[in-house]
């Protein structure tokens, strides 16, 4: 069955960042995810993992200046040293919280770019991510994100993201696949699903209901057929990755929030 993650930057946002790791795990989730936990003591963030027996299964890159509207930095021109300090943090954290999977953020390039120029750098950059964390055991990630959420991202659809892990040719690279940025880019998640995830490039999925990206079963997104899908292609190739819950939970504290909304995953938390 599908293995779940809770994202810990989206759920229980009432709390405070290190205190959803043990709501998480009181909910049932065995495994967690983050986008960028730099601003937290790196010590305390792993005792409260290990306090809570939780793992940590994925984590983002810095992606340079968010409140800029950065999104990372992998095929930006001029911004090497940028880039190749944000990935050596990035390897660290990972590292010292036993956390197996970076995700590397490709990020938006100036209106008018040369998006050639743009799509080679990305790449060379990611050989060299590769090169930088060989015989480290993490795994770099790359994500296709929709244009409407992340308007003038490079990295847009899954074939893209595919084309770059099959031209570079390493194990250690692999696709992120979110159904939610999938399913407003380019549609039928299930076909999308079936068509990629038997490729052996899919190491790690995220979900959440679309259009507005609250629990999965709200919205367009069919979510049970996803999982079953999931499932049964997971028997078929031995995938045994992890499904991250990003998403923004609809319920306010009052109503129950987070918790309150898990009845959707409840079946496969056990």
């Amino acid at each position: 069955m599908p293995q779940f993650a809770a994202n810990l930057s989206w759920l229980y946002p009432d709390l405070p960042f290190l205190d959803r790791i043990a709501a998480a795990a009181r909910d049932g989730f065995q495994a967690a995810e983050c986008t960028f936990p730099y601003d937290r003591p790196l010590r305390v963030l792993r005792d409260r993992l290990d306090s809570a027996l939780m793992r940590l299964v994925l984590m983002n890159a810095p992606c340079g200046d968010w409140a800029a509207g950065e999104r990372g930095l992998a095929a930006l021109p001029d911004r090497e040293a940028d880039f190749r300090a944000a990935l050596g943090q990035g390897a660290d954290w990972a590292h010292a919280l036993e956390c197996p999977r970076l995700h590397v953020l490709a990020g938006c390039p100036a209106p008018g770019a040369d998006l050639a120029s743009a799509w080679a750098l990305y790449e060379e950059r990611l050989r060299w991510a590769l090169d930088a964390t060989q015989g480290s055991g993490l795994t770099l990630m790359i994500e296709p994100l929709n244009p409407h959420d992340i308007p003038g991202y490079l990295l847009r659809e899954q074939a893209q993201a595919h084309a770059m892990v099959a031209r570079i040719g390493s194990d250690r690279l692999k696709v992120q696949m979110d159904l939610y940025h999938c399913q407003r880019t380019e549609g039928d998640v299930l076909a999308q699903i079936r068509k990629w995830m038997p490729t052996g490039q899919v190491d790690h999925i995220q979900v959440a209901g679309v259009p507005d990206r609250t629990e999965p079963d709200q919205g367009e997104l069919p979510a049970t057929a996803a999982f079953d899908a999931i499932d049964e292609i997971s028997v078929e190739i031995g995938w045994s990755g992890w499904v991250g819950c990003e998403y923004r939970p609809r319920l306010t504290p009052a109503e129950g929030g987070t918790t309150a909304g898990l009845s959707w995953v409840r079946p496969w938390l056990g």
